[in-house]
C-alpha cells in the first residue's frame, strides 16, 4: 500500500450554514458520510436525519479528491441538547493518519464557539475514541450506550466561566 499524503497548507476549509452550501458540496459530503458510516462502519441508519438543516457545516476539501478529507456538523443549541453539538465527525481514507482529524476538531470546537459563545458542546462520541476527544476537554458524562450497533459515550466540553 503506497503512502498516500495530504498537504494541509492546500487544503480549502469550508464553513458554512446548511442554507450556504451548494448541492454539489452537500453531495459530496453526504457521499463522505456514507462512504465512512455506512460503507467502513457497516452501519445502516438514516444519516440524512433532518437535522443537517439546523447545523453548520465544516469541511475540508482537496483539488485532488472529490469527497472532502475531512468533515463535520455543528447541530445548533437546542436543537439535540441545551449545548451545541459536533456530530458526523469523519476523515476520509485518503487522509487518516495525517492528523487532519485533529485540526478538524479543534477548528470545529473554535467555530462553535465562536458561534455559541459561552456554550458548552456536548458530542455523542463513539466509545473508542473517548481518548482522543479527552484531549480537547471533553469529558465522560454518562454510561455508554449503543448507537446504530456502535458503543458510544456522551461528552461534554465546558465553556470556560
Amino acid at each position: 500500500m503506497s503512502e498516500v499524503l495530504v498537504d494541509h497548507a492546500n487544503l480549502r476549509w469550508q464553513w458554512c450554514h446548511f442554507r450556504d452550501l451548494g448541492v454539489a458540496d452537500l453531495q459530496n459530503i453526504y457521499m463522505a458520510r456514507q462512504a465512512v458510516f455506512s460503507v467502513e462502519q457497516q452501519c445502516i441508519y438514516l444519516d440524512a436525519d433532518g437535522v443537517d438543516e439546523r447545523s453548520w457545516h465544516l469541511a475540508a476539501w482537496s483539488p485532488a479528491h472529490r469527497m472532502p478529507l475531512a468533515y463535520a456538523r455543528v447541530v445548533e443549541a437546542g436543537v439535540k441538547y441545551a449545548e451545541a453539538s459536533i456530530g458526523r465527525v469523519i476523515t476520509t481514507a485518503p487522509a487518516r493518519g495525517t492528523g487532519l482529524g485533529r485540526a478538524l476538531v479543534a477548528r470545529a470546537m473554535e467555530h462553535t464557539q465562536a458561534v455559541f459563545p459561552g456554550l458548552g458542546i456536548r458530542i455523542s462520541a463513539q466509545s473508542r475514541l473517548e481518548r482522543f476527544y479527552a484531549g480537547f476537554g471533553f469529558a465522560i458524562v454518562g454510561e455508554r450506550y449503543l448507537e446504530d450497533g456502535i458503543p458510544h459515550t456522551e461528552m461534554l466540553w465546558s465553556a470556560a466561566p
